[in-house]
């Protein structure tokens, strides 16, 4: 940027010889009709465009290699940190990649050329009062008033821009979850309401820009105006001071030329002005994401845990409505152990399973890795460490085997393999025509839910992580694939896999060391398998350890 600011100086500079060039034609060349002069005048104003065309085609070809360079160096950075601050399940982050590659057209677009040419015109205000201090007093009259009309226009356009832009981005979100509930809202009718929510907030959007635009042109026309009027008095009162013999005709032709070329970049900037907050607003949101983003540490990478998981004291109270959804939760788990974890719906039992995976960070409380606080660990490495499988399984348009690899290029087939097995699906995948490398479509097809969540749960158990965490794993599971998950928990066990599952089914509590009740976000009981189920079946039997009125132990 500070090389395309010394080549705008001297692109500036440089079409002063125009001009010039026209100065000494009226005053020299037409009356001493010198052809020698001419000629060297000649050559010496097509050096001098040369040169301006040159460094000009040299500016904007750097802008195009930074405008490149700043979405290549942003664009990972920026991806990764939506994705990280998009776990709440909102996807307003993933509107800043747009907001970079605005700032991408900004940078190559003609309005931030016209802001570089504007520091210059201070030298196009001097030139033109070496001519005649009258006319230097012209033109700076009117780029002061120039100045004004851009602040002036700066206020009344700065609310407008910022609510169509807020109501953009809302009107794309409502198109997105449109797009996400596709099959929804057609099978259901619903398409009209769809239309209707997403129509209320860019009927909002373009009230805003239009109240802007309208604003901003009228600051442009205004300043317009300006522009051509003091063209029209340079030209006049330069005739008017040439007829009293202060200056040449050649010096009035001059005087206009480098009047407005010292005003064009003003006016220029009123008009772009827009572009310049829409690209400020962009960046202010983009710099925002990037520094608040916890990926920008970079934290040591600790040992290979073993799989100690520590729960204390942990409170979750959301923004803004300060209900409170998780109070006192606090459990202990080793290696190899695992618990089910029960209660009715709305008891915050999802919210606690983002919570064991990072995705949610508690508002008092902690939990705890092998000792380490989740917040502590490196990503990469908490990431490598954990196997999550959510109540809606998602899965990314690539192959079978890449989705239980967790999409990464230096995945082993031996590691898929394993996994497979692990969650014995290996036989489910071989039923396919392309076993392994069946591709999976945007929509999950040809997969089935119950597909879908089986191949979901071998990717949890891709790389023998040490803490696994299962929200609903047998919610769309058939009794093939009750038995197959059952069987997977045992051979978690056997590799020391520590394994925290959130169920309705009293089928898989058969399948775990421990079970905890929740109860409007509280632990109501918490005990071994052989202690919890007979109060689940209410057959309660006596000296529960963790009943209702107990606080629960937390090493039972």
């Amino acid at each position: 940027m500070v090389t395309v600011g010394i080549f705008s100086v001297a692109v500036n500079l440089l079409v002063l010889a125009i001009p010039i060039y026209l100065f000494n034609m009226s005053d020299r060349v037409l009356t001493s009709r010198s052809t020698d002069t001419l000629v060297m005048l000649t050559i010496i104003v097509v050096i001098a465009i040369a040169a301006h065309v040159l460094m000009d085609m040299m500016r904007r070809i750097i802008l195009m290699r930074v405008a490149v360079e700043t979405e290549a160096r942003l664009g990972g950075p920026v991806l990764s940190a939506a994705a990280r601050a998009a776990q709440g399940g909102s996807s307003r982050e993933f509107q800043t990649l747009a907001d970079l590659q605005h700032l991408r057209s900004f940078i190559t677009g003609p309005v931030l050329l016209t802001m570089f040419d504007t520091p210059v015109s201070p030298v196009y205000f001097a030139v033109v009062f070496l001519i005649h201090p009258h006319l230097g007093f012209i033109v700076l009259a009117t780029g002061a008033a120039l100045v004004a009309v851009a602040l002036l226009n700066q206020r009344v356009t700065a609310v407008p821009f910022t609510q169509a832009n807020n109501y953009g981005t809302r009107a794309n979100l409502q198109a997105e979850s449109m797009a996400r509930n596709a099959q929804v809202i057609n099978a259901m009718g619903m398409i009209p309401e769809g239309v209707q929510v997403w129509g209320r907030e860019t009927v909002e959007s373009l009230k805003a820009q239009v109240i802007g635009q309208d604003r901003n042109i009228l600051m442009t026309g205004l300043s317009k105006f300006l522009r051509l009027c003091t063209q029209i008095a340079i030209l006049g009162w330069g005739a008017w001071l040439a007829l009293e013999g202060q200056m040449t005709s050649g010096m009035v032709i001059a005087a206009s030329i480098v009047a407005s070329r010292a005003l064009s970049p003003l006016e220029g900037t009123i008009e772009g002005w827009r572009s310049f907050v829409q690209a400020r607003s962009a960046y202010a949101r983009v710099k925002t994401l990037l520094l608040n983003s916890p990926l920008n540490m970079e934290r040591l990478r600790l040992p290979r845990p073993a799989g100690y998981l520590n729960v204390e004291r942990i409170l979750y109270v959301p923004p803004p409505n300060k209900k409170v959804i998780l109070n006192g939760i606090s459990f202990q788990l080793k290696p190899g152990e695992s618990l089910a974890i029960v209660g009715d719906s709305g008891t915050g039992k999802t919210m606690l399973a983002r919570m064991l995976v990072g995705s949610i960070i508690p508002t008092a409380g902690s939990v705890r890795l092998d000792m380490m606080d989740l917040r502590n660990w490196d990503p990469r490495q908490f990431g490598e460490s954990v196997g999550y499988l959510p109540q809606d399984v998602q899965l990314f348009p690539a192959s079978i085997k890449a989705n239980i690899g967790r999409m990464r290029e230096d995945a082993r087939d031996e590691d898929v393999f394993d996994a497979a097995e692990t969650a014995d699906v290996h036989e489910m995948i071989s039923g396919f025509a392309q076993g392994y490398e069946t591709i999976v479509g945007m929509d999950g097809s040809p997969l089935s839910g119950g597909q879908r969540q089986r191949v979901g749960l071998a990717r949890a158990f891709y790389g023998n992580p040490r803490l696994i965490v299962l929200d609903e794993p047998n919610s769309n599971l058939d009794a093939n694939g009750e038995r197959a998950l059952a069987k997977a928990l045992l051979r978690a066990k056997e590799k020391k896999m520590t394994v925290v599952t959130i169920t309705q089914r009293a089928a898989l509590l058969q399948s775990v060391d421990k079970i905890m009740i929740l109860h409007q976000g509280s632990v109501q009981a918490f005990g071994t398998r052989d202690e919890i189920i007979p109060i689940i079946t209410g057959r309660k039997p006596t000296n529960i350890p963790g009943g209702p009125g107990d606080p629960p132990p937390l090493n039972s």
